[in-house]
């Protein structure tokens, strides 16, 4: 009883640590726009362009560090580097806050992106105190988290941007700070000693981390199609505020509360409906109905000229939080325990070479776009329906990839390191949730 309960106590706390640092994030989006059109004194289509290659530094250090952290997390834990990414999201707000020039901007970016493996190792975390057939639902509940500081973070960036553009990372750094210190405090460490692996250099790079996985091939597809569903899904946080800025002529709290509501159904969708979706339906069908639900919202959204609408698809995109979960569950059962490390930092870096063309590649189509609201190719809702191009091709490889291998494939012991049940001494060992209940499952008392 014990046991249990330390292990839910630790997931509370992981699951807090995630909600406080999207709401870090969340908080800066609404008032991003206003900021970079003080800083240049340009318009919204410029204003647009420069957001998509703040976006671009931070998601390619990401890229090259997140396999680093990644690989570094498998050999000495995941408890330090979740706590020195924190501490560097914390002086990024900083930076930002006090930036009286754009490269101040672009400064704190970089050492974001540095520190930004805060989620790829929480995923490890995650999965290091979870059963891999409990895995899925448990991915859900950290995109719930997400959802859920994306309700919190935009509406309260959105109200104090009404007291000015700079307030709200003041309020984020504030936010990363105390993360770091929840997490030095509370969370303790998930990966035992006696199942870490030594840090190869080859390995921590992004392509080394993907090369790694080169003998399970179902990963390398799924990581393709989850490349295509995050380049896809580039076009919300990057142009959403712009677009609603130039078609609604929004301010910042509208925004906010926009972007609070899609956090509303992305949370409820991960919280309370990927779980027993995936029991109904699997895997597979739960993956192809949110990418799918994604697509017609894109559609939708682009072109979209009512407000009343604009929340009706925000809700339906919201379905397209289920289709991540399902994939990082398939994704985690492919891989020995003392390697979810690197294959979340190989996870991460796919994600964020995505974030490293989408954004750019969104705000490009943007600004084009609407360079001239009087031209014939006037439209400010072409980068949507380049996602739902991207998101589409998506659902078709994975269905390829469903119909070459089994997906519902589950690693037999042999495929996993042994982990004793006693730790060594001076380790504190945290058990997978209800590990005592799957023990008496599979022992039952005799009558």
């Amino acid at each position: 009883m014990q046991t249990t309960t330390r292990s839910r106590l630790t997931l509370v706390c992981i699951l807090i640590t995630i909600l406080l640092d999207m709401t870090g994030l969340g908080i800066i989006v609404p008032v991003l726009p206003e900021l970079l059109e003080q800083l240049t004194g340009g318009s919204v289509a410029e204003a647009a362009v420069i957001g998509g290659y703040l976006v671009f530094v931070y998601a390619l250090m990401q890229f090259v560090f997140s396999p680093v952290l990644g690989n570094l997390s498998d050999r000495f834990g995941r408890r330090p580097v979740l706590l020195a990414s924190l501490l560097g999201l914390t002086f990024d707000y900083l930076m930002m806050s006090i930036a009286p020039f754009v490269w101040y901007l672009f400064i704190g970016r970089f050492i974001a992106g540095i520190a930004g493996a805060a989620v790829a190792t929480a995923t490890a975390y995650m999965a290091d105190i979870t059963p891999p057939h409990k895995r899925t639902h448990r991915f859900g509940l950290i995109g719930a988290a997400f959802g859920l500081g994306f309700i919190i973070g935009p509406v309260i960036g959105g109200e104090l941007g009404e007291f000015g553009p700079r307030v709200p990372f003041y309020a984020a750094a504030g936010l990363a700070f105390a993360n770091f210190l929840f997490g030095l405090l509370v969370l303790p460490e998930s990966l035992p000693r006696h199942n870490r692996r030594k840090f190869d250099i080859r390995r921590a790079n992004p392509f080394g981390a993907i090369g790694a996985l080169r003998q399970y091939p179902i990963v390398l597809w799924l990581l393709l199609v989850l490349f295509l569903f995050t380049l896809s899904a580039q076009a919300f946080p990057s142009v959403f505020n712009y677009f609603t800025i130039e078609v609604f002529n929004f301010s910042s709290s509208q925004i906010g509360r926009s972007l609070g509501a899609f956090g509303i159904g992305f949370a409820v969708c991960q919280a309370l409906l990927v779980g027993p979706l995936v029991k109904r339906f699997g895997e597979m069908s739960v993956t192809v109905f949110g990418m799918l639900a994604a697509a017609a919202a894109f559609i939708g959204v682009s072109f979209n000229t009512d407000v009343i609408w604009l929340y009706g698809y925000i809700m339906l995109g919201a379905l397209s939080g289920l289709a991540a979960p399902a994939i990082n569950g398939v994704l985690s059962r492919q891989v020995p325990d003392n390697s979810q490390g690197e294959l979340q930092g190989a996870v991460n870096a796919a994600n964020s070479l995505a974030t490293i063309i989408g954004p750019v590649a969104a705000t490009q189509i943007f600004s084009y776009f609407t360079r001239n609201r009087v031209s014939a190719d006037y439209f400010p809702g072409a980068p949507f329906i380049a996602s739902a191009a991207l998101v589409t091709l998506g659902v078709i490889l994975f269905i390829f990839a469903a119909l070459r291998y089994d997906l519902r494939r589950r690693p037999s012991i042999a495929d996993r390191p042994h982990v004793p049940d006693i730790a060594p001494p001076g380790q504190i060992r945290v058990p997978p949730l209800d590990e005592e209940s799957d023990d008496r499952d599979r022992h039952p008392p005799r009558r």
